[in-house]
């Protein structure tokens, strides 16, 4: 019997389930069944705990997702930018808070017009095993590196398709370098890599006097040579 995997399979209309799911979300996120939020920086979107009947998804700037202990210590548990979603909840509290990291746009979608709408699973599924190897390199990262390995792999995702399965490496002509912006506080990126702000300041300077990142402004950073960089996150 031939197999036709989901993402391939066509129907009546010839276009294969992706490709649905794709279109059926389009055409959702356009109607006015979708609430449009401009938010700014450090603003709440929600806290852990509140009732979770809303999906968010980023169209502009970025989120970070954290949670606090008792004793008022705070772990970031996921930064997301762009075309990321949040809020999907398998129960029917938020499990963490999320907070603006800079100005934010966002869609905000009714939970239960997502369970009405079947086509737009496909979307979310997508997006969400894409976070979920995100979450898998993070685990990776709190669990087993240094905290020199913590910043510099912090850096390296600032820097597309570097570092990565595939990368072809530097540019024939012209410095290795990217400023990338850091829409972060020294103390929020310690949250994040599970360290204290001097650790993380510490190694910054490192960095700086080993001639690998030049400070641009409070909120960027000059790295100067990517590949010397990404030989010190520990992943290769």
């Amino acid at each position: 019997m031939a197999y036709l995997d989901r993402q391939t399979a066509t129907h009546g209309d010839g276009l294969s389930e992706s490709a649905r799911s794709e279109r059926a979300w389009s055409e959702f996120t356009a109607s006015n069944r979708v609430k449009r939020l401009a938010l700014t920086e450090h603003e709440a979107v929600f806290f852990e705990g509140d009732r979770a009947e809303r999906l968010f998804e980023i169209t502009d700037g970025a989120v970070m997702l954290y949670k606090l202990l008792p004793d008022g210590r705070r772990q970031v548990v996921e930064i997301l930018g762009e075309g990321s979603l949040f809020g999907l909840q398998a129960s029917d509290l938020y499990d963490c808070s999320a907070e603006t990291l800079t100005p934010v746009r966002l869609r905000a979608i009714d939970r239960h017009d997502l369970e009405a709408i079947p086509d737009l699973l496909g979307h979310i599924n997508q997006c969400l095993l894409g976070q979920l190897q995100t979450m898998h390199d993070h685990a990776v990262l709190l669990g087993r590196k240094s905290a020199f390995e913590r910043v510099t792999s912090f850096l390296m995702r600032f820097v597309p398709k570097r570092g990565e399965v595939g990368c072809a490496g530097p540019a024939k002509d012209g410095p290795d370098e990217k400023v990338v912006v850091l829409a972060m506080t020294r103390q929020e990126i310690a949250d994040y890599l599970g360290l204290t702000i001097e650790t993380v300041s510490r190694v910054f300077s490192d960095l700086r006097r080993r001639g690998l990142i030049a400070a641009e402004k409070h909120d960027r950073v000059r790295i100067l040579d990517i590949c010397g960089l990404c030989k010190l996150t520990g992943t290769h």
